[in-house]
C-alpha cells in the first residue's frame, strides 16, 4: 500500500447488535475501531468552501437543517428553501434522518448549490460500506459540495423500514479520518491514486449533555485528532451546561482546533418539550424552560424567544464559533429567530442572494455571484 495509511477496519459485526449505532456497539464490548491521529497545522488543503472561510474569519455563523423532501420534483426543493433565505449562511442537508427513506443528501446538497445555497452534506455509516462512502465524497466534491458532516446515522430500529440492515463499516471517526485521508493524501483507503482530490471541509458531532462529560470531550478529542474541522451538536437548551461544557473545551485546547457549532430550536410545546427529553438521547431541557413553555399563552412564540435568548447567550462563550438551528416544522421561525437575536450582528448572511451557483465552482474565493 502506498501513501495514505487507512483506518484499520472494524472488526467482523457481531449481528446479535444488528441495528444499533457503533458508538453501542463499544459501549457493549465490540473493539473500538482506530482512526489515524490528524494533526490540525499539517493539512497544506485550502480553504474549501465559504462556510470555512466565514467561519476562518472569526465571524458568528448561523446555519440550520432542512430535510430533503419525498418527492423527485426539485420545485419541492426550491420552495423549502425560501424561508431560509436571508437568514443563514449555510444549510445542513440531513442523510434519512431518523433512519427515514427521503430524497437524498447528496442529490438535495447539490440543488441547493444550483440555488445559490452553501450546503452542509450529512453522510452516515448507517446505509454504507467503505465503497460507497468515499464514492459518494468524490462525487459530492464533483459536483461541488465541500462542506461535509460525519455522522453514525440514527437506528434503522426506529425508522421506515426497520428490517433494514445497520451496515456499520466505518463509525464517525473512522469516516472522518477517511475523508481526510482522500483530500489531503490524495488516495481511496485501498491505497489507490485519486486523480483530482476532493476539496473538503470536515465536520463531526457531539452531544455536550449526554453524560459523562469526560467521556463525550475524549470523544470530540478523537474526532478533532481524526480530521474534523468543524464540529455541530446535538440541541442545548441549557447555558448554564454548554458554559460547564465550554470551560472544558478551552481547558483542552479544541476549540482553538476546531469550530463549535451549538445546536439550538424552538420548542412548540410544554409537551413537546417532554417529549423530546424522554425520547432523545442526550437532550436535557430544565424544568424552568418547560414551566416557562407551560405558562406562556402562545407557548409556541415562547419557545422562539427562548431559542432566541439562547443564541444571545452562546455568542458570549468564549469559543462558540456559531449556531446550528433545528427547527423541524417550523422553519418559518427561523428567520425571526436569527432577527430577535441579532445572531448575524450587521453582516449579511452567506445565503442571500437569488443567483444560482455553478456546481463545482472553482474555489470559494472565487465565487462572484453574489454581489
Amino acid at each position: 500500500m502506498r501513501g495514505a495509511v487507512p483506518p484499520a477496519p472494524n472488526p467482523e459485526l457481531d449481528h446479535r447488535l444488528e441495528s444499533t449505532s457503533s458508538w453501542l456497539r463499544v459501549a457493549l464490548g465490540a473493539p473500538k475501531a482506530r482512526a489515524p491521529v490528524h494533526s490540525p497545522g499539517a493539512s497544506a488543503a485550502p480553504v474549501a468552501s465559504d462556510l470555512q472561510a466565514l467561519l476562518a474569519s472569526g465571524e458568528f455563523a448561523v446555519t440550520a437543517e432542512i430535510a430533503p423532501p419525498d418527492t423527485a420534483d426539485p420545485a419541492e426543493v426550491s420552495r423549502q428553501l425560501e424561508a431560509f433565505r436571508g437568514s443563514v449562511d449555510a444549510l445542513n442537508v440531513t442523510d434519512a434522518s431518523g433512519a427515514n427513506c427521503h430524497m437524498s443528501s447528496l442529490a438535495m446538497s447539490a440543488l441547493l448549490l444550483q440555488a445559490g445555497c452553501e450546503p452542509v452534506m450529512q453522510i452516515t455509516c448507517r446505509d454504507r460500506n467503505r465503497i460507497a462512502i468515499q464514492g459518494d465524497i468524490l462525487g459530492a466534491a464533483a459536483l461541488g459540495v465541500r462542506n461535509v458532516l460525519c455522522l453514525t446515522g440514527d437506528d434503522v430500529r426506529n425508522g421506515d423500514h426497520p428490517g433494514a440492515r445497520f451496515v456499520g463499516d466505518l463509525d464517525a471517526v473512522t469516516l472522518v479520518a477517511a475523508a481526510r485521508s482522500m483530500r489531503d493524501e490524495g488516495r481511496f483507503l485501498s491505497g489507490r491514486k485519486i486523480l483530482s482530490p476532493p476539496q473538503l471541509f470536515l465536520g463531526a458531532a457531539d452531544n455536550p449533555s449526554a453524560p459523562p462529560l469526560q467521556a463525550r470531550l475524549e470523544r470530540l478529542a478523537r474526532k478533532v485528532a481524526a480530521g474534523a474541522q468543524f464540529v455541530q451538536t446535538q440541541y442545548c437548551f441549557d447555558l448554564e451546561l454548554m458554559q460547564r461544557y465550554m470551560r472544558e473545551v478551552r481547558a483542552q485546547d479544541l476549540h482553538r482546533r476546531c469550530h463549535i457549532l451549538v445546536g439550538v430550536g424552538p420548542i412548540a410545546s410544554a409537551r413537546a418539550a417532554r417529549w423530546l427529553r424522554a425520547r432523545v438521547p442526550g437532550v436535557m431541557i430544565p424544568d424552568r424552560v418547560i414551566a416557562r413553555l407551560e405558562r406562556a399563552l402562545d407557548p409556541c412564540a415562547e419557545g422562539r424567544r427562548i431559542c432566541a435568548e439562547m443564541i444571545e447567550g452562546l455568542r458570549q462563550i468564549e469559543g462558540v464559533a456559531g449556531v446550528h438551528i433545528m427547527a423541524a416544522k417550523q422553519e418559518e421561525a427561523v428567520a425571526e429567530i436569527v432577527a430577535a437575536s441579532a445572531a448575524l450582528g450587521q453582516r449579511a448572511p452567506l445565503f442571500h442572494c437569488a443567483t444560482p451557483k455553478p456546481l463545482n465552482p472553482p474555489s470559494a474565493s472565487e465565487c462572484n455571484t453574489c454581489p
